[in-house]
């Protein structure tokens, strides 16, 4: 997507669908219909048969406003009948949509209701406020201005946010409709309905470094990026910020919270977003998370495999870790899941499904134990310190609190005092286990990690037979090689704390923890 796609016209965005999930009316011929189109964007409901009249009758939610020159506030844009069931009049406070016909009102900005009664002429040329979201929207009148003064070759785009509000925080909604449990697709348009529709992308049609291209037409250090999908998808999009890094695009830099759609979600997890959403939470509310959120900082590391021997000629492998690389079972569960993945795809749509999957690779490795004697096929080094390692089947390095789906790896259970990890000390924790079996045992907290160390750089060398290792998910077998973990760059992330999924104990510890670093960057 070019910047120039972002100023285009609007158009309904019609899905079909054979139920409506509540009574509807068609917009134009006003029956009752159980099946028929609704747009995404404005929320219009139609019959099949009058889709045609609909796209002339109707306008859909502006992008921007179509008339040139400068201008900072606009009218209600009102649509009738089929209002949200339990909304109330703006004017008499009764309920709206109790009739059994098309009937009533609802703005499709500021997603206020009236009655057909109440509709006074001034409601139609009232300036609308944009309602509880207004410092998340970004208003048609705003990319107007943008546009023309693009046109004048004009970028001194920050004079242009007074127009808008003191505490405008404009979100970019970026869903991955491929994400664990398909949701993706259902929250696009919920998100299209509440916001501008240009503010909301989706991932399986454009990439997230082409879509953050809208935070330069945003006011510096404003915007904050709502990312829908799995740790996976979450890594795409950071990567894609450091590119911005990288083209001299910093001060647009967001910061980044997370709807957590994937499988594992550690990362959500961590940064008090939860360790999986399956439609539980009304997207209003999840907004409103986004906007109480508080900024705080992510480590990001440089993972570099170089490959053994004297005649090799290819170039290391790179990668970026957010959470946690691995060497053995865990990695040999994540590289039997994804191999069994890319062969029938279509298993995988769902949460439970995955975890299913995973549980039964552990079993597995349990009974066969492919990874046996991986202190003698590997050495350690912690900041150039060599460790000597007990008998192990695999080693983690951590870069963030969570790990497994849901586990405190670093804390562990029992008395121990072993301080909380951190994941912006630029200090990781490198822990190891004995086997698939010892996992289990951890992850329903009968056993604790062997403890290793912590360290600002890791060096791992395996100096022989092929092993399975992992980058935040992404598995391969690896033969002889070294990797080498050092810090690679901070990423701003949002932190919110409603969400936690580990004992009571656990979550306030990390409430207070959270504290004390917002304290420390204040």
């Amino acid at each position: 997507m070019l910047i120039r796609d972002i100023f285009r016209k609007s158009k309904h965005d019609w899905h079909y669908t054979d139920l409506f999930g509540q009574p509807s009316y068609c917009c134009v011929c006003a029956q009752h219909i159980l099946q028929g189109a609704f747009c995404n964007c404005c929320g219009l409901r139609v019959s099949e048969g009058c889709l045609k009249k609909a796209d002339q009758r109707f306008h859909c939610k502006e992008i921007m406003m179509s008339s040139s020159g400068t201008h900072s506030s606009m009218p209600h844009h009102w649509i009738r009948g089929n209002v949200p069931l339990c909304s109330c009049c703006m004017v008499c406070k009764q309920q709206c949509g109790t009739q059994p016909k098309l009937c009533d009102y609802r703005c499709v900005w500021c997603q206020y209701t009236v009655h057909d009664d109440c509709m006074m002429d001034y409601l139609k040329t009232q300036k609308c406020t944009f309602g509880e979201f207004r410092d998340l929207i970004i208003p048609p009148y705003y990319l107007s201005t943008i546009n023309q003064m693009r046109k004048e070759k004009r970028t001194d785009y920050e004079k242009v946010a007074p127009y808008c509000r003191k505490h405008w925080m404009p979100v970019i909604v970026l869903a991955n409709t491929r994400s664990g449990n398909n949701m993706g697709e259902t929250l696009l348009g919920e998100f299209k309905i509440l916001l501008n529709p240009v503010q909301v992308f989706d991932l399986s049609k454009i990439t997230p470094a082409k879509a953050l291209q809208l935070c330069t037409l945003l006011p510096c250090n404003a915007v904050r990026v709502l990312v829908c999908g799995g740790d996976g998808t979450v890594g795409w999009v950071l990567d894609a910020i450091d590119e911005m890094k990288i083209k001299g695009q910093e001060r647009y830099i967001p910061q980044v919270a997370i709807l957590p759609l994937g499988t594992g979600n550690d990362l959500s997890n961590t940064l008090g977003w939860g360790a999986g959403y399956a439609g539980e939470v009304p997207v209003e509310q999840i907004l409103q998370n986004v906007m109480e959120a508080d900024g705080i900082k992510l480590d990001r590391w440089k993972v570099q495999v170089t490959n053994k021997g004297y005649y090799n000629l290819r170039k290391p492998k790179v990668f970026t870790m957010n959470n946690y690389f691995s060497i053995g079972p865990d990695a040999l569960m994540a590289l039997n899941f994804h191999a069994h993945r890319e062969k029938t795809p279509s298993l995988f749509s769902s949460r439970i499904i995955n975890k299913a999957v995973y549980f039964f690779y552990g079993t597995k490795d349990c009974l066969v134990q492919e990874c046996k004697d991986l202190n003698k096929k590997v050495e350690l080094e912690l900041d150039g310190e060599r460790i000597e390692l007990p008998n192990l089947e695999g080693i983690i390095v951590l870069n963030i609190g969570y790990w497994g789906g849901g586990c405190r790896l670093w804390e562990g259970v029992g008395d121990e005092p072993y301080p909380l990890a951190r994941h912006d000390d630029g200090l990781l924790e490198v822990v190891g286990v004995h086997g698939s079996f010892h996992c289990a045992q951890i992850q329903v907290k009968l056993a604790n990690p062997v403890r290793l160390g912590q360290a600002h750089t890791v060096r791992l060398i395996l100096k022989s037979s092929k092993m399975p290792m992992q980058v935040d998910g992404e598995p391969w077998a690896q033969g002889p090689c070294t990797v080498t973990i050092t810090h690679k760059t901070h990423a701003l992330m949002l932190y919110h704390s409603g969400e936690q999924t580990d004992d009571d104990t656990s979550s306030s510890s990390e409430e207070d923890r959270r504290r004390e670093l917002t304290d420390e960057d204040t």
